[in-house]
């Protein structure tokens, strides 16, 4: 999931460690764990066919951000709701409704010009690159750039699930943002046994992270717990993450704000009509719950 750094949730992959969750036991089982390298290089494979198979989606996203003031109580309550597609490998998002207000004429019309604008971004621009200035962070970034240790078996969901603990490989070389902010982040890795896939990660960032040629930085301390699971025996999907943000810029003293994202009511495109701004789903087609 490759996410622009000035969005909730391409920030969100920039972040770590919250404590194991609840609910998570260990599952007792004389089969050896599975070799580390091969574990993890399948689940990459994965990652990557994902990305593509996502362009076959479309889904409703809301993120819910409360600002915090110094002390941690909340300053100020702000949602936003947006349809979301895949073009070429990237992420497209139409902003639908705000603080749980459809849009009027003329906002649908901004925003329906500056969706033009993405897809052909989007379209102009080779996978693996971000269409926008601000490099994209990916579970697949922090997989590349991470040392793994103290893989343990689980019951997670009622499925077998491997943990891994992470920090940033110091023999890794970063060429971009997005690789050096997985440099800086540490925490946990959920991958499912049988599947090979990322069912969650936990992580927290232990570094400042300087984007923008300086005048904006996410700050160590910054965390993020992810989710994806398996929907309808069908498809390895985002639900949803968790985000405690800190941040500076130029101007601004900080700026500190929890962030909960959800993700739902996935459905598929017409065969023929991918990569077209206002897609219907296919009629007979029903969300993916």
């Amino acid at each position: 999931m490759a996410r622009g750094i000035q969005t909730p949730k391409a920030i969100c992959l920039v972040f770590a460690v919250l404590l194991t969750a609840a609910g998570t036991a260990l599952a007792q089982s004389p089969e050896p764990l599975p070799d580390t390298r091969a574990l993890i290089e399948q689940v990459r494979e994965h990652q990557r066919q994902l990305q593509s198979i996502q362009e076959n989606y479309t889904f409703h996203e809301t993120q819910t951000t409360q600002e915090l003031n110094k002390n941690g109580s909340v300053k100020k309550t702000e949602s936003v709701e947006y349809e979301i597609f895949f073009v070429n490998t990237h992420e497209v998002r139409r902003l639908i409704k705000k603080d749980g207000k459809d849009l009027d004429p003329d906002q649908q019309k901004r925003v329906q010009d500056q969706v033009m604008k993405d897809i052909d971004k989007a379209q102009q621009t080779p996978p693996g690159q971000s269409p926008h200035k601000d490099e994209s962070i990916s579970v697949s970034h922090i997989l590349a750039m991470a040392k793994l240790s103290a893989p343990r078996r689980v019951m997670l969901d009622g499925r077998s699930t491997i943990l891994f603990d992470f920090t940033g490989d110091p023999h890794a070389k970063a060429h971009s943002i997005a690789e050096e902010a997985a440099l800086r982040t540490s925490g946990t890795f959920w991958i499912d046994e049988k599947d090979r896939q990322v069912r969650r990660l936990v992580a927290q960032l232990d570094g400042n992270v300087h984007a923008g040629f300086g005048l904006f930085s996410l700050s160590k301390g910054s965390h993020l717990i992810f989710d994806q699971k398996l929907v309808n025996n069908e498809l390895w999907l985002p639900t949803g993450a968790t985000i405690g943000l800190v941040a500076h810029a130029i101007g601004v003293i900080g700026f500190r704000a929890n962030i909960q994202v959800t993700d739902g009511d996935y459905r598929k495109f017409h065969a023929d009509a991918q990569q077209q701004a206002g897609t219907a789903v296919a009629p007979n087609s029903p969300a993916v719950h």
